[in-house]
């Protein structure tokens, strides 16, 4: 059925859970709570969910729809229902029942718009549900900063936040540089050994002590090493911690300078130009060094154009060949 968003709210309103939840299983009371429940679907009612959400007595709420099944309210209606909340939720305080009620509301009644986005990760690793509880945690977000003054659609507003705290989850959560499975587990045990050996050392254990502890080799210990490098990615801009003094890694790195594959052919070059006859490392001197044109060397030597370009071209080819035979 459609919400009536002209009928006032009644003593039997529905719950700000989607029917068959406790509050609980919500996704978004999961996000709310700082927990990680499992979203579940039953097919019956909890009374509890109801007698929690209930508005009946309090303030600040008459005069609101009645909220009908999630499941029942398509997208316009949601979008319209969410308009009327939104104005609401504005005129009520911050950290008050009815505000919470209002925000989680609102919540639930946008949690397709998290769907959405996380249909288009569904070719990733992580779980679903996980990718989900990330996009509902920046749905939240949009919700805190939405304002109906900015004369935004709410899902235009929302959507690049619930896809950029996904894409947060991706990048913090992922290798930088693929590695095989087997240096990903050992890389955790690694970790784990290295805590519990600090603890009883009361400092950072060896590595003989780590290979000890989990029985491997002293190789092996250092390859697991090398791979949690591969976890996180430096910025080639950020500076050591150790010395504030130095630069950043990118000024440190060396770059490839192409000028230096010059001077061995400036190099290779100078026997063959002294052996050229005189006129030739003349026009060769004037062409690249002086830069100047073929007309000018010929008004220069007293020669024609054409006669400076046929001299010119068969000193390049004579130089050409000379280099050949060096390589």
């Amino acid at each position: 059925m459609s919400p009536r968003l002209d009928e006032p709210r009644t003593h039997n309103a529905t719950s700000a859970c989607p029917q068959g939840l406790t509050e609980s299983d919500s996704p978004a009371a999961a996000v709310l709570d700082g927990t990680r429940n499992r979203t579940t679907s039953s097919g019956s009612d909890t009374s509890s969910s109801d007698d929690d959400n209930s508005t009946e007595g309090v303030t600040g709420l008459e005069g609101l729809p009645e909220i009908p099944p999630y499941a029942e309210v398509g997208p316009l209606d949601a979008r319209a229902l969410s308009k009327t909340l939104f104005a609401r939720l504005e005129s009520l305080e911050e950290g008050s029942h009815e505000y919470s009620y209002v925000r989680n509301t609102l919540v639930e009644l946008n949690l397709a718009l998290v769907k959405f986005a996380a249909s288009r990760f569904r070719s990733r690793s992580e779980p679903m549900e996980d990718i989900i509880q990330v996009g509902t945690i920046g749905l939240i977000k949009a919700i805190d900063r939405f304002e109906l003054s900015r004369g935004v659609e709410f899902p235009t507003f929302a959507m690049p936040t619930i896809i950029g705290e996904i894409k947060r989850f991706f990048r913090d959560t992922s290798w930088s540089v693929r590695v095989p499975r087997r240096l990903q587990e050992l890389r955790l045990d690694l970790a784990k050994a290295g805590d519990e050996l600090a603890q009883q050392l009361d400092r950072s254990p060896t590595v003989g002590e780590l290979a000890d502890r989990l029985g491997i080799t002293h190789d092996e210990v250092v390859e697991g090493m090398a791979a949690s490098n591969a976890y996180t990615a430096s910025s080639l801009d950020a500076k050591p911690e150790e010395d504030d003094n130095e630069g950043a890694l990118a000024d440190r790195i060396g770059y490839e300078d192409h000028g230096l594959e010059g001077i061995e052919y400036v190099e290779s070059l100078k026997p063959l130009i002294a052996s050229l006859p005189g006129r030739d490392r003349t026009i060769l001197s004037l062409r690249f060094v002086a830069n100047m044109t073929q007309s000018e060397i010929g008004e220069e030597l007293g020669i024609s154009q054409m006669h400076v370009s046929r001299l010119l071209s068969r000193t390049l080819v004579k130089l050409r060949k000379g280099l050949t035979l060096e390589e």
